[in-house]
């Protein structure tokens, strides 16, 4: 019975390393994808002010923007 109890530590070991490196594997999926979102929203927004500036220009109410915003 003392022989299985190092094999059972080091298999729990084991399992502990690989639940670890899964964990950190969404943690750094979960960041790249937080980063992909701020980018996109910074893009929006100034893709809105783009629009928001030409529609200015041109003198032409911005029919849409409303929907854009929700």
């Amino acid at each position: 019975m003392k022989a299985k109890k190092p094999q059972a530590r080091e298999s729990h070991m084991e399992c502990h390393h690989k639940m670890q490196a899964h964990i950190q594997e969404a943690e750094d999926t979960i960041q790249e994808q937080h980063l992909v979102i701020e980018a996109l929203v910074e893009e929006k927004a100034s893709l809105l002010q783009t629009i928001q500036g030409l529609q200015e220009e041109n003198g032409a109410p911005a029919p849409f923007y409303d929907e854009w915003e929700e």
